[in-house]
């Protein structure tokens, strides 16, 4: 896929993240909360099953009316899409020279704490207790920033929903997409944790060069620790390609985890990805309706199916009208184009 450009693979990831999170939204606490069986039922009471268009809204139930069909306007403020937005206001202001002491400092600048979760608001606690410590730019944290990643999440999804945009910047050049991933996830986690986010940069970085969506995850494998449970979720995952009981099998193998563990929800996208490199709709919708983190997943599995340049139905961009609400400091509707204009202009300078 030689003819297609980097503004084309990076359009198409920030077009697929949005989607994807807009789908996965609507039903995420239904499924975090209530698990996958009131999903599954919600589902079939819309009709909505298999999954390929937005969910319907079914009044009386726990679902996000405003990401739901006919009610959709606009991209609504996300967590999954505020990590992405910082990602490209750090690399704007650093480069390739950012280090986890500029990612700390950037959430204290801009990230709402109310929009934290998990591993992230346990290490933001942290930061906010100490940085009258160390804040000012270019004094040194009066702390180690370990500290941060000591805390019970920090093996969850957080850091891996940061990630996407450091490989969409380094196309074939996943070696510095690990490595900007790496600076990012160790705020605030640890093992498979930091594992999960290098794998999805360094996967985006190299889709655009591989041969097919599966020697990209072959050769993204190979920057987790082989023995890592990283390492098994992305072989399990890649071994239920295809399969429709895929998404089942993998619930089951981590039915002790939390629904907001790296490992399973790293398993899902994978098999997602695998199972529909040619068909969005089906990629994305299968992994909603697969359970777990659905926005989460939804958006990993749109941004990295939308670095292959493929184009994505127009159906599934229309009702969010290029508009990405935030609540970052500073931010609070932002135009798609302006997004991917700026993300572009990194290409360049980040691998320099």
């Amino acid at each position: 896929m030689t003819d297609i450009t980097p503004a084309m693979r990076i359009r198409g990831a920030w077009q697929g993240r949005i989607t994807g999170c807009l789908l996965g939204k609507a039903v995420e606490m239904l499924s975090i909360r209530e698990g996958f069986d009131a999903l599954h039922e919600y589902l079939q009471r819309a009709d909505a099953l298999p999954l390929r268009d937005y969910i319907p809204l079914l009044e009386g139930t726990a679902v996000w009316a405003a990401c739901c069909r006919d009610h959709i306007s606009r991209s609504e403020p996300d967590d999954d899409i505020h990590y992405t937005t910082l990602a490209l206001i750090m690399l704007e202001a650093h480069g390739a020279a950012l280090t986890t002491e500029d990612v700390a400092r950037t959430w204290l600048n801009y990230l709402p704490v109310g929009m934290t979760f998990t591993a992230e608001r346990a290490a933001y606690r942290i930061l906010l207790n100490r940085a009258h410590e160390w804040f000012p730019q270019g004094r040194e944290p009066g702390f180690d920033l370990k500290e941060c990643s000591d805390n019970p999440y920090n093996d969850w999804i957080g850091a891996q929903i940061r990630a996407d945009l450091y490989g969409w910047v380094a196309p074939g050049n996943a070696d510095l997409a690990a490595r900007l991933a790496r600076q990012d996830a160790q705020l605030s986690h640890r093992g498979d944790g930091i594992s999960g986010a290098v794998f999805v940069a360094a996967l985006g970085a190299e889709i655009p060069v591989a041969d097919s969506l599966a020697a990209a995850v072959a050769s993204a494998k190979t920057y987790v620790p082989q023995d890592s449970g990283a390492a098994l979720a992305i072989e399990l995952g890649a071994s239920a390609a295809g399969d429709p009981e895929g998404a089942a099998m993998i619930r089951h193998n981590y039915a002790s985890l939390s629904p907001v563990h790296t490992l399973n929800n790293l398993a899902l996208v994978v098999w997602a990805l695998l199972s529909h490199p040619d068909d969005f709709g089906a990629a994305i919708g299968d992994v909603v309706a697969a359970g777990l983190d659905t926005d989460c997943n939804g958006a990993t599995v749109g941004a990295l199916w939308g670095l292959q340049g493929k184009p994505i139905p127009e159906p599934w961009l229309s009702p969010w009208q290029g508009k990405v609400a935030l609540t970052l400091a500073g931010h609070d509707t932002l135009e798609l184009t302006e997004l991917v204009e700026r993300t572009v202009a990194l290409v360049p300078v980040v691998s320099l």
